[in-house]
């Protein structure tokens, strides 16, 4: 997944620190922050089920890949650009877009629009403004919060990139690296993911 179970629920709850009661009411801001990550949780996963997809559809073609020189990077590419247009499902990542955040600005503003629709739903919440302007609200905070995230996540990778030996990205060991420097960086921000 894009973004850390842990950092969708703190994004989450910023929302509702940020935006109750000024956008919305909810007689209970942990229930309203739960409704909100779900509804997150729930679209980044979509991507995340398609990439499972995609590599278990080229793991049925690896041994015809590998005679044929083909790439499986450029072949991954090109299936899941083409499961992406056939479900209409907007591209998460937003470097893949020329976007610098984490998540594309399109799939910021389609995950808006889910939230609002959930709060409209759910009996947690009280809308005070326009639907229009609560999505503003909530799409202008969550590309703050998610700005705050990248620069986090960059000092964090380059924390790594400063080890004496290389660590190749995707390894075991980067993915550890990259938890704890991480967590010490948002640490130093006074944001614990746990709370």
């Amino acid at each position: 997944m894009l973004l850390a179970r842990e950092f969708i629920g703190y994004l989450s709850r910023q929302l509702v620190t940020r935006l109750s009661p000024i956008a919305f009411e909810t007689t209970n801001p942990a229930t309203a922050a739960s409704v909100i990550e779900g509804i997150i949780d729930e679209d980044l996963s979509a991507e995340d089920r398609l990439n499972d997809e995609v590599r278990d559809l080229l793991d049925d073609y690896s041994e015809y890949m590998r005679r044929e020189n083909i790439s499986y990077q450029e072949m991954f590419r090109k299936i899941k650009n083409q499961m992406l247009a056939q479900r209409k499902i907007t591209r998460a990542a937003g470097r893949d877009t020329g976007d610098p955040m984490k998540l594309s600005r399109d799939r910021v503003n389609e995950i808006s629009h889910k939230i609002v629709a959930g709060m409209r739903k759910s009996r947690d919440f009280r809308v005070r403004k326009d639907p229009n302007e609560l999505r503003l609200a909530l799409v202008r905070e969550m590309t703050e919060i998610l700005q705050l995230e990248e620069r986090i996540d960059k000092a964090a990778r380059d924390k790594i990139r400063t080890q004496k030996r290389d660590i190749p990205e995707g390894g075991e060991e980067f993915d550890i690296l990259h938890k704890r420097y991480y967590s010490e960086e948002l640490k130093k921000l006074g944001i614990n993911l746990g709370s």
